[in-house]
């Protein structure tokens, strides 16, 4: 039997279920980007909420690209399960939060329709850093990005994320309704402000009056998100299914820790998510700070060497010690001297707890996925941080370290002269550099470093930057990941 609304009863009594009446869940928040973050994070709060009793907050979930989520949970009635994983073991539980799949590229209209709704008051987002089609290293609408042309073309079919904003906003406007809060839940730096300022310059390009009332009227509050969530494995569905009695198409896996930090501002109405864990807060910066440069820095950092020493998870990575070494390095010595540590918190206990989920041996969380996307995760993740150290005048070792990782691993070759699958929107463009550089890895760091959209138009000109990039590079064409990181530990 299929999971499904009518099965829930046949579930064993260890597997936790929806309690309250999933007829009775009214939407009260679309979701573009229903991929696994989204289903393993924002949808367990709203399944919270519910539970609560707050039955105004369902979700209308969109796929802006791929059926596959819709088609895997459309015949579960919105329902998957989620697999907590942990050395103790697996905990699994169902979640309704999901009270619609629409999929924007076979009815963009529904989805439209679905956001202008007088009852959602929320449009939250995890289309991934690639997803808004803005200049990484500038936060700046991309204007020659194809969707965009192709939005400001044909604004009433919108397939961009601030062309669907955009164009929902207007329908709300037109019919007298209020604005919905945008609510970016991506690894961007002062995500809020990013996303407004891409939408308002697509309305401003679109229709000035429209650009100055979403300039004036929606609000885009910050926030900071946290949870690990591996891919699905096909041996994953089976444990899942195998706890349920139950087929779930495409249940989630996810570490036990989760964390929301929300910036309180939300003019037109909101679910008490403090009540359900998240926190609600007047600032997100120092928190987005010490995520974005203590765990996705180290995460890719990790992800990148990792993967060229042959370590597929970065549980692997992190029992290889110099590796563990280096992330600790990395945090203390580079990482947490740029921080603004929000006030009450424990910075060191939180590195310590990073670096035990890094460790967690079930979350099998490969380091290729983490490696995906790279030109659009650089710019905050590690040049951010690297800017800083220069313009104080101290070391970017461990830092240059990671980018020079980064630009061995886009050659699309590993240490054993095997194809390396490059997952990146840069990709072919990378690739090209790199062939023309072959092995020189001054000509390889001077190409790289040059890609604008990357590192903007100020590294190539700071001389400890590009020197202690080459330096690595060199290391890890001559030497190999595996010793490059030991040497770079002592």
């Amino acid at each position: 039997m299929r999971l499904s609304a009518a099965t829930l009863a046949a579930l064993p009594p260890d597997i936790a279920r929806p309690a309250y009446d999933l007829d009775a869940v009214k939407v009260g928040m679309v979701h573009l980007g229903v991929g696994a973050f989204h289903r393993v994070h924002q949808a367990v709060y709203a399944d919270d909420l519910l539970a609560a009793g707050h039955l105004d907050w369902g979700i209308c979930g969109a796929s802006l690209r791929a059926p596959d989520t819709a088609d895997a949970l459309d015949p579960q009635d919105g329902l998957y399960g989620l697999c907590v994983r942990s050395g103790e073991g697996d905990a699994v539980r169902v979640i309704g939060s999901l009270r619609r799949l629409l999929v924007a590229p076979r009815d963009p209209s529904a989805l439209l329709a679905a956001m202008a709704d007088p009852g959602v008051r929320i449009v939250s987002l995890t289309v991934t850093e690639k997803g808004y089609c803005h200049d990484p290293a500038s936060g700046a609408l991309d204007e020659a990005h194809p969707d965009i042309v192709a939005d400001l073309a044909t604004p009433a079919r919108p397939r961009s994320v601030p062309g669907l904003l955009v164009e929902a906003l207007r329908l709300r406007r037109a019919a007298g309704l209020p604005p919905f809060t945008v609510l970016c839940c991506d690894n961007l730096p002062a995500n809020g402000e990013t996303v407004a300022r891409v939408t308002r310059r697509f309305a401003e390009l679109r229709d000035p009056d429209l650009g100055a009332w979403i300039a004036g009227d929606v609000a885009f509050p910050s926030t900071m998100v946290d949870r690990i969530a591996p891919a699905t494995t096909d041996a994953d569905r089976a444990l899942v299914s195998g706890r349920m009695g139950l087929t779930d198409a495409w249940p989630v896996m996810a570490e036990p820790f989760s964390q929301w930090v929300i910036e309180d501002n939300f003019p037109h109405g909101r679910p008490p998510f403090e009540t359900v864990g998240a926190q609600m807060v007047a600032d997100v910066a120092p928190f987005e700070h010490m995520k974005l440069r203590l765990l996705n820095g180290a995460h890719s950092t990790l992800a990148y060497l990792g993967y060229l020493a042959g370590h597929e998870t970065i549980a692997d990575a992190m029992a290889d010690a110099p590796f563990a070494r280096l992330v600790e390095r990395l945090q203390d010595e580079e990482m947490t001297p740029t921080l603004h540590v929000p006030p009450g918190t424990d910075v060191d206990a939180y590195k310590r707890a990073l670096r035990e989920r890094f460790r967690n041996p079930a979350l099998r969380h490969r380091t290729w996925q983490i490696a995906m996307d790279g030109s659009q995760k650089l710019p905050q993740r590690l040049l951010a941080a690297a800017r800083e150290r220069l313009a104080a005048g101290a070391p970017v070792t461990f830092i240059a370290l990671g980018v020079a990782a980064w630009m061995r691993y886009v050659t699309g070759i590993d240490e054993t002269g095997a194809p390396i699958d490059v997952r990146d929107p840069l990709a072919a463009r990378l690739r090209a550099i790199a062939d023309a550089a072959g092995r020189d890895p001054g000509m390889l760091a001077r190409g790289l470093i040059g890609v604008r959209e990357v590192f903007g138009d100020d590294l190539a000109n700071q001389p400890v930057f590009v020197s202690t990039v080459t330096g690595h590079l060199a290391q890890l064409l001559r030497d190999g990941a595996g010793r490059t990181v030991a040497h770079a530990v002592g």
